[in-house]
């Protein structure tokens, strides 16, 4: 399937792919096998251990795309302010605290209004026995973090490397605006009971790093994709706050562009 798939997009996109591999090596082959690779690898405990290629289509939705107003409400929050929120929910020690602690001290200085408009790569709905049906936002990123000689290619898409690319291109804040736009559009189809979200988390998949069934695992986390588990009613709070509402974190008040 992939075989057919990928000849037939290349030839409707006009992509030469044996130009495009290394000499005497078949393109096609080599992106079926790096796909396979992608699509076998487990995507860790956010998604029960499951790769892409156990996501049933029913429990999938791609290129979910959405309109968002932001800052309606009155206030235009910027940027800084969505930086704080997290701030007040991370626990001391959380590999994404740094960088929330660089986007409240301003290092984005942008205030938000209007219309948010985007596609979400992937809304995978996660099946648990004692639970609600729990949803995840992901992104798929190409990203080559592979250095020659500074570091092995597995190590290059381990836990810690992942961190540090998160934080370079700013998808922490990506992956937030893309859950509150899902938690919204799941709060109008399927109300629940609570203050509290669907939506669990937000996961970035790093195919490069996708070596499939083996691929390595530290500290409990397959190499190739960084998942962040939401905290509980961080969402709630930072879809008021994108809509120009006042919050209270679990810190000082959260009021938008001017505090």
């Amino acid at each position: 399937d992939l075989d057919g798939t990928i000849r037939s997009q290349a030839f409707r996109r006009g992509v030469d792919l044996g130009s495009l591999a290394p000499d005497g090596m078949n393109g096609v082959e080599l992106l079926v096998d790096g796909l396979r690779s992608a699509i076998g690898s487990p995507l860790g405990p956010l998604f029960g251990g499951r790769s892409l290629a156990e996501l049933s289509t029913g429990d999938r939705l791609d290129e979910l795309g959405f309109d968002m107003r932001v800052g309606d409400g009155g206030r235009h929050p910027s940027v800084q302010d969505v930086g704080r929120l997290v701030v007040d929910h991370l626990l001391p020690g959380h590999p994404l605290l740094p960088w929330a602690e660089g986007i409240a001290g301003g290092a984005i200085n942008v205030e938000l209004a209007g219309y948010l408009t985007g596609s979400v790569d992937l809304v995978a709905r996660v099946h648990e026995s004692e639970h609600e049906d729990r949803f995840v936002v992901a992104d798929y990123k190409t990203n080559r973090l592979t250095r020659p000689g500074v570091v092995s290619p597995v190590d290059a898409y381990g836990p810690a490397r992942l961190v540090e690319a998160m934080a370079e291109h700013n998808y922490p804040l990506q992956a937030l605006l893309y859950a509150v736009a899902l938690h919204r559009y799941l709060r109008w189809r399927a109300p629940l009971d609570g203050a509290d979200s669907r939506v669990s988390g937000a996961a970035y998949l790093f195919i490069r790093g996708m070596t499939g069934p083996g691929v390595e695992v530290t500290r409990g986390m397959p190499h190739g994709v960084f998942t962040w588990n939401f905290p509980p009613n961080l969402l709630v709070q930072l879809s008021d706050l994108l809509a120009g509402r006042p919050v209270t974190g679990a810190g000082q008040p959260v009021t938008g562009a001017g505090r």
